[in-house]
């Protein structure tokens, strides 16, 4: 069972930034019911810090129920919570309303004057900033923003509260409303970037196997197609002749069996052709790409010279595949590549910041196929996490064995 630790990391970077954002909107809910409900015990009788605490639970529990509401609706899971929107503003106007007829007719006291008044402006702050996070409309916004100052101070003023100090409530409210639904608009724009940003990434690697598929395609295309048009034609003609008793059939027959031999050694070349990636070209590739994904990377080593082709091949479509991994599995911050040659043997070593859950080291069909390929080789490849967080897979080649006398380092 994974413990705390384990849950964060097998989490992509989008689903880290919506769990962050979400935690502290909770978070926001427990500071206003610490800071207001808890600390009116201090300030005020039993009986007005538990009036005080009541009030200001219920409307945090409704924020924090709001924020998660409003966020799933963000991002596409639920319908937008309208009628928790309306009932949390209606909470936060009654709450606000009553702290202040505490504060103006309550029993006398800067403490219950502090407690209460204190307990009005967090309530509309915390609200304010909430229900920001259910609209999306800018102007919106600017009228929760606006009208969350302007009525608070237009009622201080009708209860009799002094100009100065109703003007100064209202400027607070204003300020710090307006911080925290800053604060709700960014994060609800940064938390979609983030998505927005993780699919493109995994849309770009689609993209890249679909080229290549297009390019064999493409590839077999040429190959086949006039050579079965031709096999086609033949073989229609020798079956007319051999209708017809003739000799010649058996002569278009031996052209046709020419012809498809030569289409089955093309198709062998355009196969190993497909297959024998270029060990250099991968290495730069994996750079590139990795770097226009945002993943710092470093190669290490280049490519050993004289390596035999079929060793070549088999490291290449390591890096290929690993690489291909790191993009669309993980969520590295950094990967690094190094090539080397120790006692006789190729090593190449990938790792990566990435490792998101243990399953990666399992083996998929990509490792799978990745150790069919090396085996043909003679070579091994060994994968899974390591201390520190990090994703290692080794790819080991003898080159004695894989038919090479001499590799210059």
């Amino acid at each position: 069972m994974r413990g705390p630790a384990g849950w964060w990391r097998g989490k992509s970077t989008p689903a880290k930034v919506e769990a962050y954002t979400r935690s502290t909107f909770h978070f926001f809910a427990v500071l206003e019911i610490a800071t207001i409900g808890l600390t009116s015990f201090w300030q005020v009788e039993a009986w007005l810090a538990g009036s005080l605490l009541l009030m200001v639970g219920v409307h945090g529990v409704v924020c924090a129920v709001t924020a998660s509401r409003a966020l799933d609706w963000t991002r596409g899971r639920r319908e937008q919570p309208v009628r928790l929107l309306w009932t949390l503003g209606a909470i936060t106007a009654a709450v606000g309303c009553a702290s202040l007829a505490i504060a103006q007719y309550g029993p006398g006291g800067d403490d219950v004057g502090g407690a209460a008044g204190g307990a009005f402006g967090v309530v509309l702050i915390f609200g304010v900033g909430t229900l920001a996070l259910g609209v999306r409309d800018r102007r919106q916004v600017y009228t929760l923003v606006g009208g969350s100052a302007a009525g608070p101070g237009a009622l201080s003023l009708a209860l009799g509260t002094p100009g100065a100090a109703a003007l100064a409530s209202t400027v607070a409210v204003l300020f710090g409303s307006a911080v925290l639904a800053f604060t709700s608009v960014f994060s609800v724009w940064l938390l979609n970037a983030f998505y927005e940003l993780d699919e493109a990434r995994e849309t770009r690697a689609r993209l890249a196997v679909a080229e290549e598929r297009l390019r064999f395609g493409r590839d077999l295309h040429d190959v086949l197609g006039r050579n079965l048009a031709v096999i086609a034609l033949k073989s229609e003609l020798a079956v007319q002749l051999a209708r017809r008793g003739r000799a010649e059939a058996v002569e278009q027959m031996i052209e046709v069996q020419r012809i498809a031999q030569e289409s089955q050694r093309e198709v062998r070349d355009v196969v190993r052709g497909y297959r024998e990636a270029d060990l250099g070209v991968e290495l730069a590739g994996a750079h590139g790409v990795l770097t226009a994904a945002g993943i710092r990377c470093e190669v290490t080593g280049g490519e050993p010279a004289g390596l035999p082709g079929e060793v070549e091949s088999a490291l290449a479509w390591v890096v290929r595949e690993t690489t291909t991994n790191v993009l669309r599995h993980g969520d590295a911050g950094w990967c690094a590549v190094e090539v080397r040659i120790a006692e006789g043997r190729v090593v190449l070593t990938v790792e990566n910041d990435g490792a998101a859950s243990a399953r990666a080291g399992a083996g998929g069909s990509g490792l799978a196929g990745l150790r069919d390929g090396l085996a043909a080789v003679e070579g091994t490849l060994a994968a899974g996490r390591v201390d520190g967080g990090l994703f290692r897979v080794v790819a080991e080649v003898p080159l004695v064995t894989a038919g090479a006398s001499e590799v210059m380092a």
